[in-house]
């Protein structure tokens, strides 16, 4: 076990130790969680894992759904505050964009912990996923497939932190091999429809293209539906771990990888930071990454989130 997630599991079990505490207070515990999209397995999967954790407390919940719209993820905010949430779960639409949320919950006393992707201003502390290292992992699996020869292109996304960290970690892995070339980056913008657009159209421009990195898996399933379109014989890799994804390896189709994110862990171990804080701990940490998994043939058939 990693220093990391020794410090977030004994973090988190001093908190959950303390749930009784609850029971003495005269108001109920209220947590706010605002996500970028609930659109999308990933998030979808997380507000399951903090309304079962909000049960366990006896806590209420208020969940908003920004839709990739920083003016409404603000204002939603402003209409939790307004509401008294103790706790804001903040998974940002936008790092920069949405600081001014960030410094109105703590002007009033709140709680605040970045999920996913961090928030400038003075998040108490933000629990991620390590995204350059996923990035890293699934472009050298996808080179590493190729025999370290061939050409491959980059499905990038929309530029928040762990996008572009994702790419970063790609660029990094693939630079290791002399024979793989970057040939193309194109936005797929995370979205299916989107990106499979955008690969139809990579595809007929590079007809030398073995191998395509998604920064997400909407994307990659997108990319899928193109690359079977095609016919061609491209390799596909991608970060996320989602269960459409999974079930694409596991059938063995152009899809051969994904580093899987831990969605339902990153919201409990970023609950229990701020439970921790609010029952007086002075040693939390500022921020707790969590470890990716490569998943592939091999182990995609028993693998979830």
């Amino acid at each position: 076990m990693t220093m990391s997630k020794k410090l977030g599991t004994t973090v988190a079990a001093l908190a959950l130790s303390a749930v009784p505490a609850l029971a003495q207070d005269d108001g109920q515990l209220k947590i706010g969680m605002t996500f970028q999209e609930l659109n999308n397995p990933y998030f979808v999967s997380m507000q399951e894992a903090l309304n079962e954790a909000a049960d366990d407390l006896g806590a209420q919940v208020i969940v908003t759904d920004a839709g990739h719209d920083v003016a409404k993820q603000i204002s939603d905010v402003e209409d939790m505050l307004q509401q008294d949430i103790d706790i804001l779960l903040l998974n940002p639409t936008d790092t920069a964009g949405v600081e001014s949320a960030v410094r109105m919950a703590k002007d009033q006393g709140v709680i605040v912990v970045a999920v996913d992707a961090n928030a400038n201003g003075p998040v108490d502390t933000f629990v991620g996923s390590k995204n350059k290292d996923a990035g890293y992992q699934s472009c050298k699996y996808l080179a590493e497939s190729l025999d370290g020869e061939g050409e491959v292109a980059i499905l990038d996304g929309i530029p928040v932190v762990p996008i572009l960290q994702r790419v970063e970690g790609c660029k990094e892995a693939l630079a290791e091999f002399d024979g793989i070339k970057l040939v193309d980056t194109q936005n797929g913008r995370q979205d299916r429809s989107v990106a499979l657009g955008v690969v139809e159209n990579m595809i007929q421009s590079k007809p030398d293209l073995k191998g395509i990195f998604s920064v997400n898996d909407g994307g990659a399933m997108g990319a899928l539906s193109a690359i079977q379109g095609s016919g061609r014989d491209i390799k596909l890799t991608s970060v996320d771990g989602s269960p459409e994804a999974v079930k694409a390896i596991a059938d063995g189709t152009a899809f051969i990888e994904t580093t899987a994110q831990f969605p339902r862990d990153q919201v409990r171990v970023g609950l229990a930071m701020a439970l921790a804080q609010k029952w007086g701990a002075r040693v939390v940490p500022k921020e707790v990454p969590i470890d990716v998994q490569v998943v592939d043939a091999k182990n995609a058939a028993d693998f979830s989130w």
